[in-house]
């Protein structure tokens, strides 16, 4: 079976780029390794920044379904530290140009976009090789396979698609996140649901943090942040949820108790996140027919801009094949052109937002940072 475009991931990415290929009249399918929509969470919040995240969404036509998701209040910020000190307190008033909206809906919203059949559930890529003239094979685990002319990798941190580009992997940063929710937070949980606030919150230390969001009903989504090794991380038994949560919050020892209850008393499993990211300078020499778009492309430290990258990419390669008809190879030539110094400055200033946060002058390095008006929520 042959189809002209190929994205593989159904994630925000490559959905905003089927989406947007959709608008200007060009069919795409969309190969997802997961069962179903609904086959795993989609994560907390999001903020959709007005410099690239709403811009794609407004090529995609889908700005006002946008508008309807916004959580209100939740840009809200304040920087805590770890005695539960406010440090810094930002409040929402609604005119800032980066308002939470959580993920799952933002995704839903793209997913309903799309032609019926567009996204094909339970595809998992094994094998990719390529034909002459820029055409890819696609093997999939069920034993299918197609011929894409234009094949793009939307497929995360651990692409099967880069290795036709680049041998760059992802590497462990030295900084691991653990996540977990607690739930009816202001009935339950209501002095740390008063240290969250409306918003996000930063509780800082050098090598050491507590940061949380506070999401619709009630719901308080605690990231955990160390600066721990990978054996350290790996030690931890984390099927047992009370001794994994216990042994985190150790390193929090003498800490606010409204702070470390973020900790011991979620509700939900933990989940370990070792940070990995790509080189910050990233790319690779153009092969005919591929390119690669979000974490596939540009993996980086966590900072709040990768969904908003991802998306972005999306709509700029969208926009970019509906400008040159006919011709892909045009197409990516222009589309990576802006991709690479564009993914390599948010890298770098990834990398510089961590050690803001994480760095031997938190959690004043933060409280500085917020107050050169430059939020990171």
């Amino acid at each position: 079976m042959n189809t002209s475009v190929a994205i593989i991931g159904a994630g925000l990415g490559g959905l905003t780029l089927a989406r947007v290929l959709h608008v200007h009249g060009i069919s795409a399918t969309v190969y997802e390794a997961d069962a179903s929509a609904n086959a795993r969470a989609q994560g907390g919040m999001l903020d959709i920044h007005e410099n690239n995240g709403q811009l794609a969404l407004k090529a995609a036509g889908l700005f006002d379904q946008f508008l309807e998701i916004i959580h209100a209040g939740g840009q809200a910020t304040r920087v805590l530290d770890k005695d539960g000190n406010v440090l810094f307190e930002d409040a929402d008033d609604g005119t800032g140009g980066r308002p939470e909206v959580p993920r799952g809906e933002l995704r839903r919203i793209l997913l309903d976009s799309l032609p019926v059949g567009t996204v094909r559930w339970g595809h998992k890529v094994t094998e990719v090789s390529a034909l002459s003239g820029g055409r890819h094979v696609l093997t999939f685990a069920k034993g299918a396979a197609v011929t894409a002319d234009l094949l793009v990798g939307a497929d995360g941190a651990w692409s099967r698609v880069r290795p036709l580009l680049s041998e760059a992997k992802p590497v462990y940063v030295g900084t691991s996140f653990i996540e977990t929710c607690l739930f009816d937070s202001d009935t339950r949980h209501k002095a740390s649901a008063e240290a969250v606030g409306d918003g996000a919150l930063f509780a800082l230390a050098p090598g050491k943090g507590i940061a949380a969001h506070r999401e619709p009903n009630g719901v308080l989504h605690t990231y955990v942040e160390l600066n721990k090794s990978r054996d350290w991380i790996d030690s931890i038994d984390f099927s047992d949820p009370a001794i994994a949560l216990a042994r985190v919050a150790e390193e929090f020892d003498g800490w606010a108790p409204e702070l470390t209850a973020l900790i011991t008393d979620g509700e939900t499993d933990p989940v370990p996140r070792p940070i990995h990211a790509l080189p910050v300078e990233h790319r690779w020499a153009r092969v005919p027919g591929v390119t690669l778009l979000g974490d596939a492309a540009h993996l980086m430290i966590p900072s709040g801009e990768g969904a908003n990258l991802a998306m972005f990419d999306g709509a700029e390669l969208g926009k970019a094949i509906a400008a040159n008809p006919g011709d892909f190879e045009a197409a990516l030539i222009a589309y990576e052109r802006d991709l690479f110094p564009r993914s390599a400055s948010e890298a770098a200033e990834s990398e510089r937002i961590l050690n803001v946060c994480l760095g031997p002058n938190a959690p004043q390095s933060l409280v500085d940072f917020f107050s050169e008006n430059q939020p990171i929520k």
